[in-house]
């Protein structure tokens, strides 16, 4: 195992938390423009299509991209099967797609959802193409090269979907967005890579890693429906309205989740693969990867509660102020998935996927029941009740997922204490200031939420670093990052 894995390692995941943080930024304005050029009713309607294609686009790679980064070792032939086994799945899911179409018009009893649903078929066959060019990439660390592509794609779906919400299209304007988005992420990866698939040979052992993909696939599916039910539900009883007002809510909670698992789960996982034969070290690894998480991930969850009506009233407008409640709700998932999500990495890269897969199947039953205990109180009742199930959830799935391994419930609670307890005193100091401040000046909402992030900042900073004495091991990741490659490859081995 080369010395280097731990500077490439943080390189890497510098390299993704710059991108996704210029993604952050991105989303957060395109949300902001988009929320005051469409309507509630506009979100809601693609919503009601997202909503079940996303069971497609969890197939569309199948599990093979990360069932080849698992790999110690990988043959190009190998990579080859894999390319044109995912091509074929992007076949049949556009024809699914399509197929789907008028089912859906029935179930929620909305004609638009044809075209739009047929409108969306393409994005499977562009996402399926890229799948093992983009995993390539991730397996041989050039996450640098990933954060460009995925930045690239992002900024041209942006211009795309507001340049048609500016011209009139309406939620045609998101679908528009959809599109570009894949279609530039395939050629960014073609032309990037320069890797041309070999032609299909039925001799070539893949078996593993189908097996390893399906297990991984299957366990997202279950993970989908969990987290997705909720929507369906207040689509189907609630209307397209109200499932605008919670889809936007769910989202703007969903940001730090999503851009904090892809800048650093990729590079945990490939990292924590090539070291699941070393226990010690990989559990050092994790750790330090957890701690780094948690830290980030605390204060905004505590911030997100504390301030989310002048959250919601500076990046939707004053026209979603009843998303603020939902928003409220559903804040504490966000230091739940904090704490939950990076166990996943760990499972996958120490080869216990079937594990997380029964973990998953346990929690569906759970949170549609929860769902089905909020639904009478519309979408308020929905969040409140996703959100106290997965409080309930999170001592149990913890234990389960660290049995048998060498990081013991003991070592999380250690490694999220002191953030925490910073993030807890650091927001009670900030929304004081910001109470003091805004009650003298009468200020608007957008430099409150800046008096009272930065007054946060500042404390949690100050709390962290120096009071709880943990500025040395921030201080260990810039002198990782500091270390000179050693030219080891990851790539494929012929």
């Amino acid at each position: 195992m080369s010395g280097d894995l731990k500077g490439r390692t943080l390189r890497g995941g510098l390299a993704k938390l710059c991108g996704q943080a210029a993604n952050f930024i991105l989303r957060f304005g395109y949300i902001m423009i988009l929320a005051r050029l469409l309507s509630p009713d506009d979100f809601g309607l693609v919503a009601m299509v997202t909503v079940v294609t996303g069971v497609y686009e969890i197939f569309t790679s199948a599990g093979l991209s990360s069932a080849m980064i698992q790999q110690a070792t990988i043959s190009s032939d190998q990579i080859s099967k894999l390319f044109w086994a995912n091509l074929l799945f992007g076949v049949v899911l556009s024809i699914l797609c399509v197929a789907t179409a008028p089912v859906l018009v029935m179930f929620f009893n909305e004609p638009r959802l044809l075209w739009v649903t047929i409108a969306m078929a393409p994005t499977f066959l562009l996402g399926a193409a890229s799948v093992q060019h983009m995993a390539i990439l991730q397996r041989e660390l050039r996450y640098i090269t990933v954060a460009i592509i995925e930045l690239v794609a992002l900024i041209a779906s942006i211009a795309v979907g507001i340049g048609m919400a500016m011209t009139g299209y309406g939620y045609w304007a998101i679908v528009g967005a959809a599109l570009t988005i894949q279609a530039v992420t395939a050629i960014g990866a073609f032309a990037v890579t320069r890797w041309v698939p070999g032609r299909f040979s039925s001799s070539t052992e893949i078996g593993p890693m189908l097996w390893f993909g399906a297990t991984m696939c299957f366990n997202s599916l279950v993970a989908y429906v969990a987290y997705n039910f909720d929507k369906l539900l207040i689509g189907r009883v609630w209307g397209a309205d109200a499932l605008g007002l919670y889809g936007r809510a769910y989202q703007l909670i969903n940001i730090p989740i999503l851009n904090l698992n892809l800048s650093i789960g990729g590079v945990a996982f490939a990292a924590l693969s090539r070291l699941q034969h070393d226990p010690e070290r990989l559990k050092s690894y994790f750790l330090k990867g957890y701690s780094l998480v948690v830290s980030i991930t605390i204060p905004v969850a505590i911030f997100c509660g504390v301030f989310s009506l002048e959250i919601v009233t500076t990046v939707l407008g004053s026209q979603w102020i009843d998303s603020a409640q939902i928003f409220r709700l559903l804040s504490p998932t966000i230091l739940i998935f904090a704490v939950i999500n990076p166990l996943s990495w760990l499972l996958y890269a120490i080869g216990k996927h079937r594990r997380s897969l029964h973990i998953a199947l346990v929690l569906m039953p759970i949170l549609i029941g929860a769902y089905f205990i909020g639904l009478p109180y519309g979408p308020n009742g929905v969040a409140a009740a996703f959100s106290i199930a997965m409080a309930l959830w999170i001592v149990p799935m913890v234990t389960w997922c660290l049995h048998g391994t060498k990081i013991s419930p003991k070592d999380l609670i250690v490694v999220v204490g002191r953030p925490l307890l910073s993030g807890l005193i650091a927001a009670a100091i900030a929304l004081g200031v910001q109470l003091y401040v805004s009650d003298i000046f009468k200020l608007p909402a957008i430099l409150e939420l800046a008096v009272g992030g930065g007054a946060m900042v500042l404390v949690y900073g100050a709390v962290l670093l120096f009071a709880l004495n943990q500025r040395h091991f921030y201080l260990d990741l810039i002198r990782g990052l500091k270390s000179r490659p050693s030219g080891e490859s990851y790539g494929p081995a012929e």
